[in-house]
Parts: C-alpha cells; structure tokens; sequence
C-alpha cells in the first residue's frame, strides 16, 4: 500500500502525531471529568454511610449535575476574583477575599438545595461537610487528572484550557 496510508498500530505505537481540534479535547476533557466524578462519587456511596444513591443511573445524573455545578461556580468565583483584583488597594484585596470565600461556602448549600430539588429523596449527599469533602475530591482528582494530561502532551501551550473548571 501507499505511504499515506494511516494504520492503528502506527497511532497506538506512537510513530504518528495525532492532532486533536479543541472541540475534541473539549469533548474528551468533559467525558474524562465526568467519569471520573462518577467514579469518585460511587466511591464515597460505597464507603460513607451518609451518602446514599439510589442507583448508578442515578449516581451518572448526579455526576452530571454536579459537573455542571463546580464549572459554575468555579467560574463565579474566578470572575468574581479577577474583578477584585483589577483595584488597586487593600481594601479590594480584602474584600475579594471575602466574596471568594462567601461564594466557596455558600456555594454549598446551593449543591445540596439543587441536588435535593433535582434529584429528591434518590441522593442523600449528607450534610455540609461531606459535600465539602465531595467536592475537594472531586476538584483534586480532576486536577490530577489535568495535571496527567499536560504531563503526558508535547508542551504546546492551551492544552490545558477546556478541561472542565480550569
């Protein structure tokens, strides 16, 4: 055969660069985010008496739902942040503290009221500080998984920009 001719061992084995359009990574960032939240959130019904899911078709949803959560309320802080940090002076710095913190915290009981609203009496994710335990599980496996991905790619800058809360 020709030499344009594209064989999946060649792909596999590492002897041709693929080029990956950032729809895909988009794509791929998204579905590895959210398997990877389903995976964590199973963990913690298995293993935490106080989170119960009804089902795993159930656990995806809320996977899902808790996705599109953390992305908007990760992007609320961060907007949040910046315009703070665009003043000048101590007292913006202070309160752009306190506005990322009231938005982390607050944050929370926003989680449990639309999990409970969407949801019912199908997830039980307990109380406060288990979806603050969730969450910070959910925000490191992600990052590692991140921090994976740039790991193992050539270097080239934006990479890392359509995972999921970066």
């Amino acid at each position: 055969m020709g030499s344009d001719r594209r064989d999946l061992g060649d792909v596999m084995d590492g002897r041709e660069h693929l080029t990956i359009t950032r729809a895909q990574n988009t794509f791929v960032g998204w579905t590895a985010t959210l398997l990877l939240y389903i995976v964590v959130l199973n963990l913690f019904v298995e293993y935490v008496d106080s989170i119960v899911i009804d089902s795993f078709t159930i656990s995806i949803f809320t996977a899902f739902v808790l996705l599109l959560l953390l992305v908007a309320i990760l992007g609320l802080e961060h907007r949040v942040g910046e315009a703070f940090a665009r003043r000048e002076g101590t007292a913006w710095r202070i309160g752009g503290a306190i506005a990322t913190v009231a938005i982390l915290f607050l944050s929370k009981f926003v989680i449990l009221e639309v999990i409970d609203i969407v949801f019912g009496e199908h997830v039980e994710l307990g109380g406060f500080l288990e979806v603050i335990v969730i969450v910070i599980a959910l925000i490191v496996s992600q990052k590692a998984m991140v921090a994976v991905w740039v790991g193992l790619g050539d270097g080239s800058p934006g990479e890392e920009d359509t995972i999921p809360s970066e």
